[in-house]
């Protein structure tokens, strides 16, 4: 039964309620040489640098209604970034009140409510393999927020910032709150699914798998594009230049990373 603002369970002094989503991305490309793969690395390392991701971040935090206490950001050598961001908590009372709606989060807009005892972190992984060709570009983000709002409002904006083959997508509520009575309340929203925060037309684009644990309140999702087109996996050129016995070995050798990445195994 979802619960308008109004007809919310009272609680006993605050909710304490941590709730963690964890988002991993992962952008595959083929780097048929070792100067394609230094150029596909510094690209990534250029697009996704620890300015750019801290403005991401930011904009989870207005998002999630979070006021930023502290930025701590590092670009490291050779490659790969992180940012940790530390945010505070204000009245209640100024939740807005789509924050309770079991939906889709928003693309950046502003939002009242701020969080403690919560963080936002993101950490980059450029690599790429030995000899096969293939080059890997993965992001862990982690939204930890203390309170009434969930970080899966933030899910739509995060699909939305990166440039994403799989996604794979934890949610876990720990702890508990207590209500009036003193009776413990170890979750106090609604939630069957990740999926049911991410809209449609996203849904539509990706083939999904959930694992989740209900009585442990902890949800697992992970998506793979649907569609594939050679053209969005070449790096710096079009599969019009290539023969045709390449583009059938090309498009194994990806379709394997992204199977073995999709359900975490080796297939060879």
């Amino acid at each position: 039964m979802k619960l308008t603002q109004e007809k919310r369970i009272q609680l006993h002094e605050f909710n304490n309620l941590t709730k963690s989503l964890s988002f991993n991305m992962y952008d595959i490309c083929y780097t048929k040489s070792k100067q394609e793969r230094e150029a596909y690395i510094e690209y990534i390392d250029e697009q996704y640098n620890a300015d750019r991701l801290t403005s991401i971040l930011t904009n989870v935090a207005d998002i999630i209604g979070a006021h930023v206490l502290n930025v701590a950001k590092q670009d490291y050598i050779p490659q790969g970034a992180s940012v940790t961001i530390l945010v505070s908590e204000g009245p209640i009372v100024e939740v807005p009140t789509e924050s309770f709606e079991e939906s889709p989060g928003p693309l950046p807009s502003t939002a009242a409510l701020q969080l403690d005892k919560s963080h936002i972190t993101v950490h980059t992984y450029p690599e790429y393999h030995p000899y096969e060709g293939i080059s890997t570009f993965r992001a862990d983000i982690d939204v930890s927020t203390c309170g009434e709002i969930s970080p899966l409002k933030a899910l739509h904006y995060l699909i939305h910032s990166f440039d994403t083959d799989i996604m794979t997508m934890d949610y876990r509520v720990r702890g508990f709150t207590r209500d009036v009575s003193g009776h413990k309340l170890f979750i106090d929203h609604d939630i069957t699914s990740i999926q049911n925060f991410i809209p449609e037309e996203i849904k539509e684009e990706y083939d999904m798998i959930d694992v989740n644990v209900y009585p442990q309140n902890i949800f697992h999702t992970k998506c793979r594009l649907k569609e594939f087109d050679l053209n969005n996996y070449l790096f710096g050129y079009k599969k019009d230049i290539l023969e045709e016995n390449e583009i059938k070995n090309i498009t194994q050798k990806l379709k394997m990373e992204m199977d073995e990445i999709f359900y975490g195994k080796n297939m060879t």
